[in-house]
């Protein structure tokens, strides 16, 4: 069990619901003014449903990570930083690839029941709309470093954590209470996505030999670590500024 819970990659766990707690915070501090729906929009059945569908997509993330670079080699010994479950030996593929298909299956029943808690049968577009969205977040999951075209090693990792730790957790989960869009959470939005994107960044600059050697072609080996480092800055700053901005969009413009 240890080794499960250190291939699991706890740490990762909490920027992983920052969205989805923000989201929701922000649906239960400002009702939606939609007609269709009630005024207090809130619901702690489908925070927690939230929480454990975007818990099971990071656990998933790490796993099938730990897994594609293992069997790939990327994790050998000019790796520095922990050494992951597959290239320790503690955790045969076969069996982190068996966990790969559990954790699947019992995110896709999470985010199932989340979606129909959320619409029921009175909105199945939306329901559709989402289960399509859940089904791609699963298979980006799984395909950041699994599979002969696995997306993380041609440098599009970023771009997967922008969307669906940042754009999707965040606007999705408060779409899901309100049944429309506010706006002004983009820029929350974008700076949860910024600071996810933030920590994946600093993984890259830390593996940048042992990645470049095994030809994981990531934006930092695309750009270099210069060039990653001020690209490290602007995703910071960028972050920050729009929080700034966020907080005083509140401050003064809403009641």
């Amino acid at each position: 069990m240890k080794h499960w819970i250190e291939a699991a990659r706890l740490r990762t766990l909490p920027l992983s619901v920052s969205g989805i707690i923000l989201g929701s915070m922000y649906a239960l501090a400002y009702p939606t003014q939609n007609v269709l729906t009630p005024t207090e929009v809130f619901n702690w059945q489908l925070f927690g449903f939230a929480l454990l569908t975007t818990l099971g997509l990071q656990i998933l993330s790490n796993f099938a990570n730990d897994y594609g670079d293992g069997i790939k080699g990327t994790d050998n010994e000019h790796r520095i930083g922990p050494k992951r479950a597959i290239q320790s030996g503690v955790i045969s593929a076969a069996a982190m690839k068996r966990a790969i298909v559990i954790t699947s299956f019992l995110t896709f029943v999470s985010a199932t029941l989340l979606i129909y808690f959320a619409f029921g049968v009175d909105y199945i577009w939306y329901s559709i709309i989402f289960l399509i969205l859940g089904i791609l977040a699963i298979i980006s999951a799984i395909r950041y470093t699994v599979g002969n075209t696995a997306y993380g090693y041609s440098g599009y990792g970023d771009l997967f954590v922008f969307v669906f730790f940042g754009l999707v957790s965040t606007l999705g989960v408060n779409f899901l209470y309100s049944k429309e869009f506010d706006w002004i959470l983009v820029l929350p939005a974008v700076a949860i996505g910024f600071l996810s994107v933030g920590v994946l960044n600093l993984n890259n600059m830390r593996d940048y030999e042992s990645d470049k050697m095994s030809n994981k072609n990531t934006v930092v080996v695309k750009i270099g670590v210069e060039a990653a480092k001020k690209y490290h800055y602007f995703l910071i700053i960028g972050a920050m500024l729009l929080v700034l901005i966020f907080a005083i969009y509140i401050c003064f413009f809403c009641s």
